[in-house]
């Protein structure tokens, strides 16, 4: 798979407290692409292994948001975009009702049993085990190393980011509110390459919700749990820019599909290890589908 992956050249951008960009940085990073059918792709993009402080600082944050603990962090890969409805329509049978249409705008009103249904589809599709990314390693590659409270600095403006600019985080000037999502790719990246990690959707995560992070793992795996809400990151094109921070998180029901809840995927390993779908796995997602259109109706 080696001959398939590029290296990419980016640029990002750091803020001030008062919103005002004071550096501008080159990165590169390397990315693969997933072909899809009828011509569409998923790029994915190379996190590597490391280490950082997950979390709020004592004086910042909510209180779901602590302690803040070391993770250490395996090398995976992430997707470069949330999930836009091309790359939807490409793996799934059924469309979602969407709120803000677009072929490149992220999926919306997707639950977090559809993302797994997508990540499921998508693996049989291409061989590959997409799954959810884990609660560590969305915030982990979320910072991309940076230690503020956004990976753009102590603050952040609607120059960089999709949410209500009707409020402020700190001193920068009040900014647009856009009452819809953008195309993906809109705002600078993140150093790792990621866009949109900040506002635009909340994205679904693969752990089980806790109320703060007493017990969490250290070493970037999912922590399962009783609670059967699921966790939610980056914050939305409908939130005040203290929910898009890189620690922020909220809880959903798993079959809760508002107008702002996305996802993207991760994958562990290039490797396919993925059988194609078998007869009854069509079947189970008919009849999926069939519940799915029936509930979106009602």
């Amino acid at each position: 798979m080696t001959e398939d992956r590029q290296d990419f050249t980016f640029e990002t951008v750091t803020v001030n407290e008062r919103g005002e960009v004071v550096q501008t940085q080159s990165h590169h990073a390397q990315r693969w692409i997933e072909p899809l059918p009828g011509g569409a792709q998923l790029p994915m993009v190379a996190i590597p292994a490391g280490r950082f402080l997950m979390g709020s600082r004592h004086n910042e944050g909510y209180d779901d948001e602590h302690p803040q603990h070391s993770v250490s962090v395996p090398a995976f890969w992430m997707s470069q975009y949330p999930v836009t409805q091309a790359q939807w329509a490409a793996i799934m049978k059924w469309t979602p009702p969407y709120r803000c249409k677009g072929p490149q705008r992220p999926v919306d009103r997707v639950n977090w049993r559809d993302a797994l249904a997508f990540c499921k589809r998508l693996s049989e599709t291409t061989g590959r085990a997409y799954r959810l990314p884990g609660e560590a390693e969305w915030e982990y590659a979320c910072r991309a190393g940076t230690n503020t409270p956004f990976y753009v600095g102590p603050t952040i403006t609607t120059d960089l980011a999709n949410y209500v600019g009707l409020h402020t985080y700190l001193a920068e000037p009040e900014g647009v509110y856009r009452h819809v999502t953008t195309d993906v790719g809109s705002f600078p990246p993140n150093p790792f390459g990621l866009y949109e990690m900040a506002g635009n959707v909340w994205e679904w995560c693969a752990d089980a919700w806790h109320a703060n992070y007493d017990g969490a793992p250290t070493d970037g795996s999912v922590w399962a749990g009783d609670d059967a809400a699921r966790v939610m990151r980056g914050g939305c094109w409908h939130d005040p820019p203290g929910l898009c921070r890189s620690a922020a998180r909220l809880k959903y029901a798993p079959n809760e599909a508002e107008d702002y809840l996305g996802f993207r995927v991760a994958l562990t390993s290039l490797e396919r290890t993925v059988p194609p779908p078998t007869r009854r796995s069509y079947i189970g997602e008919m009849l999926r589908r069939i519940r799915a259109v029936v509930k979106h109706q009602n």
